[in-house]
């Protein structure tokens, strides 16, 4: 005799409301269908349905990202770090307060008091048909950012070394919501032979049909809802083992929307604009930005920012303004909409010699056009790089230029010398300028976002 369990799940939704009514007329009609036949179906959340680059996310700080898994019917969810480090403290220790599912992040701990009663490690639950599945959940590890805003986050392998035997004897299937990213996955997949299926996400891979090493099934369904993910475990009773399992990636495009679902964001997104549109600040005259040229705006924000920091000089990419600014009442609606990353301010000491060799990298046209995605940027292309505190020439040709004479407060610039330079926190990841990512003595600032900043920067010359 044979059962199967299918497993549906989201990751990486970024707030992407607009799929969402499409996802959730299919997970509920699945859900029930399978349900009338005798079979077991869960619901689960892989991470980062919070971003608060949206509006909605923005206002309700997720609490209606949990509301709107509540009333989709989910099971269980593990938690991304859009969920763990764009939001404070305060506000994720409570953000699964009201979840009517469960909650596995194994490796994510408070510094100073016990942990919220919704945060698990693991647990075993059994299907239908009595077969018992045990889920641990793990989340991507930044200990720079975590520590900072009041959270203890351990390694994943770690945690999994210490748990997964206790876990496995006490099921017959073992399945881990991994936040981690597919190369995280596949190191996991085959240090533990002891797990069955690993449902992922983070790095928005798009997995058709999933992958296997050493016989654990990894799968994960790309970004913001333009696919969800099925996963079917075939277990057979009699000779108490999986037999079969497989995955799917669903597009929604064609799918039917859930009315009810449609009519709830649509609600939730009125109630947040309603929220945001309040006035912010008064602009004495008009801020125009373009991610290509130099502008008022990025000028005050930039030195803004070393102010702010500390810092001796500082630099920031234009691309991070996506519109201009008009004269008068400027909302908090405007100033999220225009400013939507969730990126934190960052100082990092840099010599003389690695300022120069930044300098002249993002001077060239394939760097200031180049159209990042990720590391918190949520722009079209990373633009012009703005300075404050640092000088310089341009010679070379327009396809090739070079920066010269580069001065720091009017000052040379020391090759050897030690600059504590401050930046967005999208520059030390990634190896989009490698002299910043290999500098040690990086320092994160938060909960405060380059949006924050900005708004301070605008009410220093208010009306």
């Amino acid at each position: 005799m044979q059962e199967k369990l299918t497993i549906n799940y989201t990751n990486d939704l970024h707030s992407y409301f607009e799929n969402w009514p499409k996802i959730v007329g299919y997970l509920k009609e699945n859900k029930q269908r399978l349900k009338d036949a005798g079979e077991t179906c869960w619901l689960v959340d892989i991470g980062d349905h919070v971003d608060r680059s949206r509006s909605i996310a923005e206002a309700f700080r997720g609490k209606a990202n949990i509301s709107l898994l509540n009333e989709a019917g989910y099971d269980f969810a593990t938690i991304g770090n859009n969920e763990g480090i764009t939001l404070d403290y305060d506000d994720l220790y409570h953000l699964y307060d009201e979840a009517e599912f469960r909650v596995a992040v194994a490796n994510l701990h408070s510094q100073t008091e016990e942990d919220p009663s919704w945060m698990e490690s693991s647990w075993v639950v059994e299907t239908a048909g009595g077969v018992k599945v045990g889920m641990i959940g793990l989340t991507a590890p930044f200990p720079d950012f975590y520590n900072l805003i009041g959270w203890n986050v351990q390694d994943p392998m770690e945690v999994l070394k210490r748990e997964i035997s206790s876990l496995r004897s006490s099921c017959d299937v073992v399945v881990l919501l991994s936040h981690l990213g597919i190369y995280a996955d596949r190191d996991i997949a085959a240090a533990f032979p002891e797990i069955d299926v690993i449902v992922g996400g983070h790095t928005h891979h798009l997995l058709h049909e999933g992958e296997f090493v050493n016989q654990c099934l990894i799968t994960t369904a790309g970004k913001q809802g333009f696919h969800f993910g099925e996963v079917e475990i075939i277990w057979d009773t009699e000779q108490g083992c999986i037999i079969d399992k497989r995955a799917r990636a669903i597009p929604v495009a064609d799918l039917e929307d859930d009315t009810d679902t449609a009519e709830h964001v649509a609600i939730y997104s009125e109630n947040a604009a309603k929220a945001m549109h309040r006035p912010a600040v008064v602009l004495p005259d008009p801020m125009p930005c373009v991610p290509y040229e130099d502008s008022r705006v990025m000028d005050l924000l930039t030195d803004y920012l070393r102010r702010w920091t500390k810092a001796d000089l500082a630099f920031l990419n234009a691309g991070v303004l996506l519109d201009s600014f008009p004269a008068g009442a400027v909302s908090y609606m405007d100033i999220h909409r225009i400013c939507p990353h969730p990126i934190n301010p960052a100082t990092v000491p840099l010599t003389g010699e690695a300022l120069e060799q930044i300098v002249n990298a993002a001077l060239q046209p394939d760097f200031v056009s180049f159209p990042l995605k990720g590391f918190g940027f949520r722009g079209k292309v990373i633009g012009k790089m703005i300075y404050s505190g640092l000088t310089f020439d341009i010679t070379g040709t327009e396809a090739k230029p070079v920066a010269v004479n580069l001065k720091i407060h009017g000052m040379p610039l020391d090759p050897n010398k030690l600059y504590l330079t401050a930046m967005a926190d999208t520059f030390t990841f990634g190896s989009l300028l490698p002299n910043i990512k290999q500098a040690e003595g990086k320092k994160y600032f938060m909960p405060e976002m380059l949006r924050d900043l900005l708004l301070e920067a605008f009410k220093e010359i208010e009306k």
